[in-house]
């Protein structure tokens, strides 16, 4: 059934032009708490902090005095590459273990009812951005086959970063965009808040597939400290402006719509329920509403007053996968980073490609 063009996006839609959202946000429980937790970016380094103390345990460590959350993704990716044997072989033992995780929360979202009929898991945020997330996730993929488990990994085809603001064109139906450059975006995670600008190309191809971050604003809030949520709000504010100033600038006629991907269960009027904790400050109050607040930073684009629409994070970033996806009818994505965000799809019709 085709979104008729009378009905605007709403917030956390299970009905999208494209899919139907089954689940996102599902919070999977073992006897050791959320499986979640044992495939994020955090869990990663746990496990390569254990490797690192059983080798100081006998007298050495090959990754040097610093701790392993102080060691960066390229640092690592450079031990791989390049670096000492045996500084690489921790390296690769972490990258083992996390594999194996994975693969294990991977076969319990299976088991869940939304989940059922998975035929592909696209892998997404901050991990898959680095030679260390992109070996995990391959071993993972290895490890289910050689278990037996019939079902397609795939990384995510855009940079993690940019997949979070280029999804969120396709929450929008195509007569909201039509005769449009670009449209502005935003992607509020527990690390990082980014906004762009999303050129989406229509006249290369109507399916976005040619759809580009042009422009990106990037604050890594986790940083700050005392940082309260109103503190952030107002940045991502003068974000948002900067960027709506240099697309009139560099003349992208901009859609009059703000698409948002923020972390948690999002309700239709834009609360977010739960699933914002790794936020700074309180994002599921009654009283706050981020699309709103969004709105109220930039109340008009052009001529015409502003419409924010958003959902969960993984959902957004999930959907700019859209275009890459040839028969497959039921797919997922798990994103990794601060937490483990996940979301599954049916596939409701293709966007028209390229004239």
């Amino acid at each position: 059934m085709n979104v008729p063009q009378s009905t605007l996006p709403t917030h956390g839609a299970s009905t999208l032009p494209s899919v139907e959202v089954d689940s996102y946000n599902l919070e999977v429980e073992d006897e050791d708490g959320f499986v979640g937790d044992k495939a994020s970016k955090g869990a990663f380094r746990e496990l390569l902090e254990d490797v690192r103390a059983t080798l100081r345990a006998a007298g050495m460590d090959p990754l040097g005095p610093k701790g392993s959350d102080e060691i960066s993704k390229k640092e690592l990716d450079g031990l791989l590459a390049r670096g000492d044997p045996e500084a690489g072989a921790v390296v690769q033992s972490a990258i083992e273990k996390f594999a194996g995780r994975l693969a294990s929360v991977i076969k319990r979202f299976l088991r869940q009812k939304t989940w059922r009929d998975t035929e592909l898991v696209v892998l997404g945020g901050g991990l898959r951005a680095s030679r260390v997330g992109e070996l995990a996730m391959a071993r993972a993929g290895i490890l289910l086959k050689e278990g037996g488990t019939e079902l397609n990994l795939d990384l995510i085809h855009n940079n993690p970063d940019e997949a979070g603001l280029i999804g969120a064109a396709h929450l929008l139906p195509p007569w909201m965009i039509e005769g449009h450059d670009a449209i502005l975006a935003v992607d509020v995670g527990g690390t990082n808040i980014r906004a762009g600008i999303v050129e989406l190309k229509l006249r290369k191809a109507r399916d976005l597939s040619e759809a580009r971050v042009h422009d990106m604003e990037s604050w890594r809030h986790q940083d700050e400290e005392d940082l309260g949520r109103d503190d952030a709000v107002a940045r991502l504010a003068s974000m948002i402006k900067k960027l709506a100033k240099d697309a009139a600038k560099d003349k992208l006629h901009l859609a009059p719509v703000i698409g948002v991907g923020c972390p948690g269960r999002v309700s239709e009027d834009g609360s977010i329920q739960s699933g914002a904790q790794n936020l700074p400050g309180n994002w599921e109050s009654s009283r706050f509403n981020l699309p709103h607040a969004v709105r109220k930073g930039l109340p008009h684009i052009g001529d015409h007053e502003t419409t924010v629409v958003m959902h969960n994070d993984a959902v957004v970033q999930g959907l700019s996968e859209l275009p890459y996806l040839e028969s497959c009818k039921r797919w997922g994505v798990l994103t990794i980073g601060t937490g483990l965000g996940n979301a599954r799809f049916s596939m409701r019709r293709k966007r028209k490609g390229t004239e």
